[in-house]
């Protein structure tokens, strides 16, 4: 259903030509400069004396339409040479109101900013974005209409930051490798400049932007007068070396790698990204929990590899990259005497992705990734014979995506992902068809999805599974709505490099909601909004329940922010998933409701807190419980930061799966309470040298009562089998905790060249001792062994240009 409604639709929304309002851009002419400017932001260079200005910017925010007042203007001026464009911005204030908080990369803390943002296909929808902070810190990111910005993208380019009596100024060098654009004799590129004030939290553009409709790239102006322009051999590599030293339980052991990034042009707008021999040792750890659900857990990817770039390759969510070196898939047939040590990671020995843009909006990525064949030792517990079985084959992951965009804000793209394990093992593919598609006034939007996988498992044939997703809404003005559809049979399975927590669902939804744009009383901007869920089976077609909600968001004129929400799940809710065995379980009428304040983060101290009740009406039946969380943060000077969190979770009543006896799952009443600690502290001497702290304590209790509950066909469950806490051959309580703590110290000794040394340590306890006071619970961690790892990582950047201009210089001087 899905697909012919998008079929029938597209025709109309892709000739529905009503005019644009984008008309009359500004246009900056740049002109060729005989002498690169030198970037100290010292404005003296000759090459800034005639440059045309791009001046007179406009507020979209907190307000739409207002100018500045002279004393805070700002003044950009253009230029490039066969190398770099050039920018110069002089950006007034009163250098005492200025905020310049200094902060790591990509972190945009509490500090003023200007930024460039340059679209060399002038598409309105690929756009660089380049942002300097008055700290002197750089921050940068791809963007478009799909994935809004992606700053987990990053560039070597140059920048300076000086503060002057009547404001700050700043001077760029953004190299042409940073860029991806063909060879053209006088092209014209999309630009825009931004500008903010963190003090008020007022952004300013150099074309006027309406937030109301549309998206921003709609907004750019031009930039016209770029000559002769060539895009240069865009071969960057990253040479890298980590040594580690890890102890665990008494032993220690030492490991020196090698490997190296590439970045290559193979065309002008198509780059190729590899990693050969990479190392993941410093990524951050995971925050662990307690999952007593049916479906797995899962953790954010931090491997700077699979961060960036990855826009083209997300289409569809087919792709969940922490598959890739996850823990091995293989299952273990042990005897009694028997025991198995098995990896928890699989290595990753290389993976490389080819992605770019045609001028005509033509998008293509190839993504390849290879995994080493992984064993587990299997030793004999009364003969101390070990041998080795394989737990995961080596394995080859693919993706192919094709991505077609048109009218400045839609595209249609066609992704198919595949996973190969060597032998007898289990294979997978999938194919997505994805449609982002908005008519050409930026009022609706359609988007539709519809997917297929198919799995060949170890034993058996194939199966084949679909999924379907449609959702269409209103995206312009004060009220918005939207409505979808979705939907997966009970084949449909992408969990070999994708991600879905479940199948066989047939759902509906709505939504609808009104926001301002401007000022309104003491408040500059505030959204309200509802929703409603009908959720089904796929097959058979069951209902399984209904949701309804509000919520409310405000931020006051001081910057401060708060909200309430309401949610209600009415009647009997079916729950097939938590017994295991496909039975389903029913509660009835939970509801939850709460709210939230964040105070301003522009002052020395602020602090968010957030309170969530629940409770169930049902009748023999006692639910109730509440999510806390308390975050002070204090910025002492522009240096240092430093952030609590506590959390704490109560669920008091709680019923869920507690065990498997007997060939039937055993449910359980419970009280759970989770109570978790971190500490972040990051102090930051400049833009190159930084010292970052990241502390979390998880501890959480699970209770049962004695009785536990068979489940009956009929969705309730009762006592009358007899089973207890005490006589089921092991108790269900669970006393569980973690410990993390990294601290890293990182320096930029050169552009794009980083020396990185962390040292990190890690406790861990699972046990029955539910009853465990926090303070016992604590001691027990501490009884158990630590592992502690220190590694020193060093990066560095080398530009093809660079070494061929050092061979060019030397043969002209000889």
């Amino acid at each position: 259903m899905c697909l012919r409604f998008l079929c029938l639709c597209f025709p109309l929304l892709c000739f529905y030509n009503i005019a644009s309002s984008q008309e009359g851009k500004k246009t900056l002419n740049i002109q060729r400069a005989e002498r690169p400017p030198k970037i100290d932001g010292v404005l003296n260079d000759d090459v800034w004396k005639n440059a045309d200005i791009a001046t007179d910017f406009i507020q979209f925010r907190p307000e739409i339409g207002n100018t500045p007042p002279p004393e805070e203007r700002t003044e950009v001026k253009m230029t490039y040479d066969d190398e770099a464009i050039y920018v110069a911005a002089y950006l007034y204030d009163d250098p005492s109101k200025i905020m310049r908080q200094l902060t790591s990369r990509d972190n945009f803390g509490q500090s003023d900013f200007f930024a460039v943002v340059l679209n060399p296909n002038n598409d309105a929808q690929n756009d660089t974005q380049f942002f300097v902070f008055s700290s002197g810190q750089q921050a940068d990111a791809i963007a478009n209409p799909t994935i809004d910005e992606d700053f987990g993208w990053n560039a070597v380019w140059e920048s300076a930051v000086k503060i002057v009596d009547d404001g700050w100024i700043v001077e760029m060098k953004l190299p042409y490798r940073t860029l991806r654009f063909t060879d053209q004799e006088e092209p014209t590129w999309g630009l825009q400049f931004h500008r903010q004030f963190r003090r008020e939290r007022s952004q300013y553009t150099w074309n006027p932007f309406d937030p109301t409709q549309g998206n921003i790239g709609l907004y750019h102006g031009e930039l016209k007068g770029l000559k002769n322009i060539k895009p240069p051999v865009r071969l960057n590599l990253y040479p890298f070396s980590t040594g580690i030293v890890n102890s665990f339980d008494g032993e220690t052991e030492t490991d020196l790698t090698f490997g190296m990034d590439v970045k290559y042009g193979l065309t002008d707008n198509f780059t190729l990204d590899a990693t050969l021999v990479p190392d993941f040792s410093q990524a951050g750890f995971d925050n662990v929990v307690l999952n007593l659900g049916p479906f797995e857990q899962t953790f954010s990817e931090q491997r700077q590899f699979f961060t960036e770039g990855v826009e083209l390759f997300s289409k569809g969510d087919l792709f969940f990259s922490r598959r890739i070196g996850n823990g091995p898939i293989g299952q273990l047939n042990l005897s009694d005497n028997e025991s198995a040590n098995v990896p928890n990671e699989v290595k990753v020995l290389n993976a490389l992705k080819v992605s770019g843009r045609t001028k005509k909006g033509l998008g293509v990525g190839i993504f390849n990734a290879i995994t080493e064949k992984t064993e587990a030792t299997i030793t004999n517990t009364v003969t101390g014979d070990k041998r080795k079985e394989v737990v995961e084959p080596f394995t080859n992951y693919n993706i192919l995506v094709v991505d077609q965009q048109f009218n400045g804000n839609s595209s249609i793209s066609l992704i198919n992902t595949n996973v190969i394990r060597e032998g007898n093992y289990r294979d997978a593919n999938a194919t997505a068809l994805v449609a982002n598609i908005q008519n050409k006034r930026n009022t609706y939007l359609i988007n539709a999805q519809a997917k297929m996988s198919t799995v060949n498992p170890q034993f058996g044939d194939n199966v084949t599974g679909y999924n379907t997703e449609l959702v269409v809404a209103k995206t312009h003005g004060n009220w918005r709505y939207s409505f979808d559809h979705r939907f997966a049979d009970t084949k449909f399975d992408i969990n070999d490099l994708g991600l879905i927590f479940r199948n066989n669902f047939n759902n509906f939804g709505a939504d609808v909601s009104y926001r301002i744009f401007e000022p309104k009383g003491n408040l500059n901007s505030y959204r309200v909004g509802a929703w409603v869920n009908y959720r089904n089976l796929a097959n058979p077609g069951t209902f399984t329940g209904t949701n309804f909600g509000a919520f409310y968001n405000a931020q006051t004129k001081n910057l401060n922010g708060y909200g309430f929400r309401l949610n209600i799940e009415p009647g009997k809710q079916y729950d097939f998933f938590e017994s295991r065995d496909g039975r389903p379980f029913i509660y009835e009428n939970i509801i939850s409701f709460g709210g939230f304040y964040s105070s301003n983060y522009n002052k020395k101290f602020a602090f968010d807190v957030r309170l969530d009740p629940f409770f169930i009406v049902e009748d023999g039946r006692d639910l109730s419980g509440f999510n806390f969380n308390l975050r002070p943060r204090v910025r002492p000077n522009e240096n240092l930061l430093l952030i609590y969190s506590f959390d704490l979770r109560l669920a008091n009543g709680q019923r869920g799966y507690a065990t498997f006896v007997d060939d039937q799952p055993l449910l359980g009443e419970r009280n759970r309470k989770v109570i978790t600690n971190t500490i972040s502290a990051n102090y930051t001497f400049n833009p190159f040298n930084s010292l970052a702290l990241s502390f979390r304590h998880y501890w959480d209790t699970v209770n049962y009562d004695d009785e536990l509950f068979t489940l009956l066909d009929n969705g309730r469950v009762t006592s009358d089998s007899g089973y207890r806490v005490d006589n089921i051959g092991g108790s269900p309580n669970i006393n569980f905790s973690t410990w993390n703590i990294d601290l890293s110290y990182s320096w930029q000794f050169a552009p794009g060249s980083f020396l990185t040394a962390l040292y990190r340590n890690q406790l861990f306890n699972f046990n029955e001792m539910s009853e465990d006071n926090y303070s016992d619970s604590l001691n027990t961690l501490f009884d158990q062994p630590m592992q502690n790892t220190f590694s020193l990582r060093v990066q560095y950047f080398i530009d093809f240009n660079g070494i061929k201009s050092v061979f060019k210089g030397n043969k002209t001087a000889s």
